[in-house]
């Protein structure tokens, strides 16, 4: 068996495999799937701010929400409640139509990447040969409501948050697009489920250098924490959003962790096999292993302090970037040269790689230090 063999397929031998059309028939199938993925995406995003309110509490030696339900799993319910409740203020100068649509055109693009996201084999709404370029392609409609949110507020720090944001976004594209394509080539195929198929030894093994870097172009991608800048409190206010109240401001707060969400199961299904595990059922499987990324995301944001705007930049450009095309270079060479060669011995070559390109990126490349003058 070929560790790189690109038409490997391990469904006729894993149990569970859902037909194309399940449950039945096309628009019944779209009907149940759009349900599940409404449920999904609103549920766990609720159940991530508990948890990271919850995690963070803990990092920080206090106890986060512990009043409204047991151990406060109602507090998100609460601050729902209270968020539609408060008043609806729009900008007198601001362009209304625009300003309205902006959290739509935010949300929408997110809820659509999981069209195309496997919770097991053959359980999702539309296996697309080329799912995971949809992925990218459709994430990065959302920075467009984020401009338009900064811009029709006619406020400007909101668009220096708006402008800081697209920066941030095109920038940290590359390296995350060129840290897929690694999987891509491992697995011979675009398709989310056929990624997945392809696992018999989950792809952060193989791809340890391709993974980090996948973490921290999407935590950009995202304002995640150390790059959450635009949010920052030393910085510009609140950012795009500063004009933002009531529903509005509650549909980007929703946005951001549904963001948090599509990581943790692309991370789950490009680098960790997806719904793949013994005993357990392969759902059981696919949410254990999104809770653990998002644990991971927290605990960044617990321990890691906030870069500055030009570190911020400097580090896709200089460290991300190289050592992407880098990683992509020594998958085609493993690729071609030793398709035959045993796995483990991948997997340790692999990791050695990393550590060594990491350690000498570190002393060639600085981001920079001290007082910035602007």
């Amino acid at each position: 068996m070929s560790l790189f063999d690109p038409g490997l397929n391990l469904s006729a031998y894993y149990p569970g495999t859902l037909p194309p059309e399940w449950p039945g028939g096309y628009w019944i199938h779209w009907g149940v799937f759009v349900v599940i993925i409404l449920a999904f995406v609103l549920l766990m995003a609720m159940g991530f701010i508990w948890l990271e309110r919850r995690e963070v509490g803990r990092f920080q030696a206090r106890l986060g929400p512990n009043r409204v339900g047991p151990f406060g799993v109602l507090q998100p319910v609460a601050d729902a409640i209270k968020v539609l409740t408060k008043e609806d203020i729009i900008p007198a100068k601001g362009d209304k139509l625009v300003y309205w649509l902006a959290p739509v055109v935010a949300f929408v693009p997110v809820l659509m990447v999981f069209a195309v996201v496997p919770f097991q084999d053959g359980a999702l709404l539309a296996d697309l040969n080329i799912g995971i370029l949809y992925v990218v392609a459709i994430s990065s409609v959302s920075v467009v409501g984020v401009f338009m949110a900064g811009w029709s507020s006619n406020n400007k720090y909101s668009l220096l948050g708006a402008m800081r944001a697209v920066s941030q976004l095109v920038s940290y594209e590359i390296p995350l697009g060129l840290s897929i394509l690694g999987v891509v080539v491992l697995a011979g195929s675009l398709s989310l489920n056929s990624i997945v198929e392809a696992q018999h030894i989950p792809f952060i093994l193989l791809q340890p250098l391709g993974f980090l870097i996948y973490m921290a172009a999407a935590a950009a991608e995202i304002n995640r924490t150390p790059f959450d800048l635009l949010e920052a409190d030393s910085e510009i206010v609140a950012g795009f959003h500063t004009e933002y109240s009531g529903m509005k401001f509650a549909l980007f707060y929703l946005v951001e962790y549904c963001e948090v969400l599509a990581v943790s199961v692309i991370v789950t299904t490009l680098f960790l096999a997806g719904w793949k595990g013994p005993l357990l059922p392969p759902l059981l499987w696919f949410l254990i292993k999104v809770f653990g990324v998002f644990t991971v995301i927290v605990w960044v944001r617990a321990t890691v302090p906030r870069l500055r705007v030009d570190q911020v930049m400097a580090f896709a450009w200089k460290c991300l970037l190289p050592l992407a095309l880098i990683n992509l270079l020594i998958t085609g060479i493993q690729v071609l040269v030793w398709p035959e060669v045993l796995p483990w011995a991948v997997v340790f070559l692999n990791l050695a790689i990393m550590v060594v390109l990491i350690l000498l990126w570190s002393k060639f490349f600085k981001l920079g230090g001290g007082r910035v003058e602007v």
